[in-house]
């Protein structure tokens, strides 16, 4: 993915020569860019509540074709997300049903965030005119513009199209 450049520039989390302290700087030196051309500033911060407990597998294994993970390699996928069960020990000797694991990515895998990440990989593309940043499951949404109230509208506009 590095090496095809297939993830989001602007994804920081879990990557290497992608640290917060980058974030960071993207973010600053970019907003004060915005500000020394006397233009507001909205930052609207998202944290996906258990994002990584909410991936719809049949998306997912949509968006790894799209990526170019196909036949038998999206099938493995398939076969790694599907017919997951869990449990939990309440007290010693004392558990719960098991449950199937409809949505969501293995807990304790290391392809966990890999796969969080071609999952929300396209969502720049949700809202073309906008900065967005993020890191692993917290997304930053930056916009600039000179007039208070169209920054305002275009916020608005932004989180509905995000929404939809």
């Amino acid at each position: 993915m590095e090496l095809h450049k297939i993830l989001y520039e602007f994804q920081f989390g879990f990557r290497k020569r992608h640290s917060t302290i980058l974030a960071l700087m993207e973010v600053l030196d970019n907003n004060y860019h915005h500000l020394n051309r006397r233009e507001f500033v909205i930052v609207i911060c998202l944290d996906l509540k258990k994002a990584f407990d909410t991936v719809n597998h049949d998306i997912l294994l949509y968006k790894l074709q799209n990526y170019g993970v196909r036949g038998i390699v999206n099938q493995w996928f398939k076969s790694y997300l599907s017919e997951r069960k869990q449990i939990t020990s309440i007290i010693r000797d004392s558990y719960s049903d098991i449950g199937f694991v409809t949505v969501g990515v293995p807990q304790v895998s290391v392809l966990k965030p890999v796969l969080f990440f071609l999952y929300i990989n396209d969502i720049c593309n949700a809202i073309p005119d906008a900065k967005i940043k993020l890191f692993a499951d917290n997304s930053n949404l930056f916009l600039y513009d000179t007039s208070l109230s169209n920054l305002h509208h275009r916020a608005n506009l932004s989180l509905t199209c995000l929404s939809k």
